[in-house]
């Protein structure tokens, strides 16, 4: 009898707005994997051709060519690019692999810039200027502010699980890869980038490299330097003009 007149206990009450903004951030997951598979499914199914010799010829003469031009690039002297207030560059792979030497490719490579309209976060410093002049005709580069880091990451922030790209969309993934830093949320991830802290290295390589879009008219397919009129090399506050239409 005792046990019938107890009452009922209490349901935990949830807010309605927190529950809609549950929901938002699960179709914001899901929409961004499906864009994800969607862009990887698209990149495999490139078709193959077959080569002329008079292609291969010219392709050898335009990477020997390639060779000699970084090598001259390296000897040229400019004024410093670095100064003490510019820690953070964002380079933008924006050269195929065409005409490109061996030795061009492998910088690249190191640079995790495996793929053209590919982007990522440096350190600025006189020894990746260097490295960054050696590739000056297929890369783009310059100082991004806070607005432009955050919006990288919140937008085209993806990071590898074991063999899998998942986007960047979970505090919890980031809690578990980088919570012994004390960095729990994406927002210590923006703050850790934008700031070049001490754990920049593990934050940077904890995530992708950005794939970046090509709208019409960001570039225009030449390699002149920036300053030139073309699109490589050092666009300095310019990159974030850059970000904001290939993002």
């Amino acid at each position: 009898m005792a046990a019938e007149d107890a009452a009922p206990l209490a349901l935990n009450y949830i807010p309605e707005v927190v529950l809609k903004k549950r929901k938002n951030n699960e179709e914001w997951a899901i929409k961004r994997k499906l864009q994800l598979q969607e862009r990887t499914k698209r990149l495999k199914s490139n078709s193959f051709f077959i080569k002329k010799p008079e292609q291969f010829i010219r392709e050898y003469r335009d990477k020997e060519l390639d060779l000699v031009q970084m090598k001259s690039r390296v000897k040229r002297k400019r004024r410093p690019s670095v100064t003490s207030e510019s820690k953070l560059l964002f380079v933008i792979r924006i050269g195929g692999k065409n005409d490109m030497h061996p030795n061009t490719r492998k910088i690249l490579y190191s640079l995790r810039l495996r793929k053209r309209l590919s982007g990522v976060f440096v350190k600025a410093n006189e020894g990746v200027m260097e490295i960054l002049r050696k590739v000056e005709p297929y890369v783009t580069y310059g100082y991004p502010n806070v607005k432009s880091v955050k919006d990288l990451i919140y937008k085209k922030g993806v990071v590898k699980l074991g063999k899998e790209r998942v986007p960047l969309t979970d505090n919890n993934i980031v809690q578990q890869e980088l919570g012994q830093h004390n960095i729990l949320c994406i927002e210590d991830i923006v703050s850790e980038v934008a700031n070049v802290g001490k754990h920049f290295r593990a934050v940077t390589n904890f995530l992708c490299p950005f794939m970046l879009s090509n709208p019409e008219k960001a570039l225009h397919g030449k390699k002149k330097r920036f300053e030139d009129g073309g699109d490589s090399g050092n666009r300095e506050d310019g990159i974030n003009e850059l970000i904001s239409k290939m993002n």
